[in-house]
């Protein structure tokens, strides 16, 4: 591995041990959680406040608009693809699969993780606080609890894609990424599905330490090369 990928890798895993620790030695009380809990009161009181805005968040929280998130993605991600040729083609295709085959690895990191944070809305609705849930306001089978939250899977998939833009396809594919994460990411912290933290700290913190290591060592490319070779390129000539 090059020298400044070593120094790049260890920055961000500092970064993210940094970060994980800073959130963990003060999961409910300090700085972390004083921005959690501003953040879940916040959209809670909206949700009384506002019929419009509770019926949003409802919307946005169902389960099959989870699909606009994977469209987002697919649409970023065609738009470099319909521009490449017949090898571009085959080799974002095998990129889309390490990118796949990443994120099954780091949900086993995340399945060893022994932290198991209820949701917002759950942990002060135990506190007997006074919590509004959306799918009681609306009647809506929306999501706005979880018994088991850290880090946010949701985040972190939109944060694997948005890293693996910049990786293969360069800066500008990067903010675009990050735009589509920014969006998606916010609806299960508006439900109270997710803290803050869950995605901004959680979600970060993975992937800085172990996508760090799938993308500056030579792992994501050996897959991808081993891929481009047992993929024939007829499937792709004629697309378009």
């Amino acid at each position: 591995m090059q020298k400044d990928k070593l120094i790049t890798l260890g920055i961000c895993n500092l970064a993210g041990v940094l970060l994980f620790g800073w959130w963990y030695a003060t999961e409910f009380s300090g700085f972390w959680f004083e921005v959690d809990k501003a953040i879940f009161y916040y959209f809670n009181h909206l949700l009384v406040e506002s019929k419009a805005f509770s019926y949003f968040v409802a919307l946005v929280n169902l389960r099959a608009f989870d699909i606009v998130a994977f469209v987002a993605m697919l649409g970023v991600y065609y738009s470099y693809y319909r521009k490449s040729n017949v090898e571009g083609k085959r080799w974002l295709f095998c990129i889309g699969i390490a990118m796949l085959l990443s994120a099954v690895v780091i949900k086993q990191f995340d399945n060893m993780l022994p932290i198991d944070r209820v949701s917002a809305s759950v942990y002060f609705d135990k506190l007997n606080h006074d919590v509004n849930f959306v799918s009681q306001l609306t009647g809506w089978p929306t999501k706005d609890r979880a018994g088991a939250s850290f880090p946010g899977d949701h985040g972190m998939m939109l944060l694997i894609f948005s890293v693996y833009m910049w990786k293969y396809l360069g800066r500008t594919a990067f903010y675009k990424g990050l735009l589509v994460t920014f969006i998606f990411s916010w609806p299960r912290i508006m439900s109270g599905a997710h803290w803050f933290t869950d995605i901004y700290v959680g979600a970060v913190s993975f992937v800085l330490v172990i996508l760090s290591w799938i993308l500056l060592s030579p792992a994501a490319d050996i897959c991808i090369d081993w891929l481009e070779k047992h993929i024939p390129l007829r499937y792709f000539l004629h697309q378009r």
